[in-house]
């Protein structure tokens, strides 16, 4: 909620976000920092350290700003009740945290919202009303619905009681990565952003606060070297949970004074940090959440012998999702490939092409048969197969020891 300020005071102080750590501290988890010596070496930084918040409660960061918001409603505040608009993560922070403080919350998710995270936030006790074909439909709609029936809206991001509380992260990083230089942090609506960088930027050192963003919502950029608020009319990306068509007026006033630069990345990027988020770190992040990894990946950034913090925002994914993001993961890091095979004697030589794989160390994820086309022969039996490998020289490796077994040919591997 906004707050009267003198002249020339910043909307949102380090002490505002230490009192916010204060009014959350027996509701949120102090969520680890674990650093990694792979993505330090594949990045030249000195070390990584990657802040999980997908472990957070709800999976992602947003309970820390819902309930600092939300705490310091008044009574009368609390009795209408409060409203929300979001399709994932800001939905379930806002359930949780008035299920805690008892308080009856509404959450307008627009049609396309999937059903396991409809029922997510419907189990922490919240609401939910289905309403627009897009999110900024639920989120207009959601206004309305709070002028006419006076509950109190919660924004997701453009408000300064819910930038102090995601700042918190930025408290934490200080005291469990003192040695941090450089942070780089997702960018959505830049809430989570502002908060971090308003700590950060408050120290006693020069610390870079980076933010991160999909190449198809990159908005941020523009607006932040310009002097107004850069809107896309579109976006395009895998990463929805920074998916958003602009900053507002607090967080751009917050983002400008705090945050250092801001670059973008790829979707396949986005997809390969997942991948190796899961395979490296044993740890399952949302598209959104790999943005920031992804970044300090690229060859677009340099962190030669720099200590960066990775803020990992959430780990809100079905699995179904989660499998499709690390299969393109692994084309994009050239260790996945597909290919289509003729095979004489069907179904025996189905068994000489599982053995072959196997011996060359690599792994079958995919072996069925395909349909047939005008171009395959009548008297073999066409099958695609997807292998996993170490590199696109070990795939190769493997592709040549099948065309050398009997009954065996490689007729395309074009698929990938």
């Amino acid at each position: 909620m906004s707050r009267d300020r003198d002249a020339g005071e910043a909307l949102v102080t380090r002490e505002d976000v230490e009192n916010a750590r204060d009014r959350i501290a027996d509701v949120v988890h102090r969520t680890p920092l674990d650093t990694s010596r792979t993505f330090a070496e594949l990045s030249g930084a000195e070390s990584i350290g990657l802040k999980l918040e997908n472990v957070q409660r709800t999976g992602s960061f947003k309970i820390r700003g819902a309930y600092n918001t939300m705490a310091q409603l008044s009574d009368a505040e609390r009795e209408g009740g409060v409203i929300a608009s979001s399709a994932g993560n800001h939905a379930q922070g806002v359930a949780l945290a008035g299920d805690l403080l008892d308080i009856d919350t509404t959450i307008v998710v627009p049609e396309v919202t999937p059903a396991a995270k409809v029922e997510a936030t419907r189990g922490y006790g919240a609401d939910v009303v289905v309403e627009g074909d897009i999110y900024e439909r639920s989120y207009e709609y959601a206004l309305e619905r709070a002028a006419e029936t006076g509950e109190t809206f919660v924004h997701p991001f453009d408000d300064e009681d819910i930038v102090a509380g995601q700042g918190t992260i930025g408290l934490e990083l200080l005291e469990q990565y003192p040695s941090i230089d450089t942070v780089l942090v997702a960018i959505g609506g830049g809430g989570l952003i502002s908060g971090i960088g308003t700590v950060l930027k408050a120290a006693e050192r020069d610390i870079r606060v980076i933010g991160v963003q999909p190449e198809g919502a990159a908005h941020a950029k523009p607006s932040l070297e310009g002097s107004e608020i850069h809107e896309l009319a579109d976006v395009d990306t895998v990463a929805e949970g920074i998916a958003d068509t602009r900053m507002l007026e607090t967080t751009f006033e917050i983002a400008r004074e705090v945050v250092d630069d801001v670059v973008s990345v790829s979707d396949r990027e986005i997809a390969a940090a997942v991948t190796l988020l899961a395979e490296r770190a044993k740890t399952v992040a949302e598209s959104a959440g790999a943005a920031p990894l992804a970044a300090a990946l690229s060859a677009d950034l340099d962190l030669e012998g720099e200590h960066v913090g990775v803020v990992v925002s959430g780990g809100n994914v079905n699995l179904t999702e989660h499998a499709e993001l690390t299969r393109t993961g692994l084309h994009e890091l050239e260790r996945y490939t597909e290919a289509r095979l003729a095979l004489e004697g069907w179904p025996t030589t189905v068994g000489e092409v599982v053995e072959t794989v196997a011996a060359e160390g690599a792994e079958l994820d995919v072996l069925e048969r395909a349909r047939r086309t005008s171009v395959d022969e009548p008297n073999r039996t066409p099958v695609t197969i997807g292998l996993e490998g170490s590199g696109p020289e070990h795939l190769e490796g493997v592709l040549e020891a099948l065309s050398a077994v009997d009954g065996v040919s490689v007729v395309d591997r074009s698929l990938d």
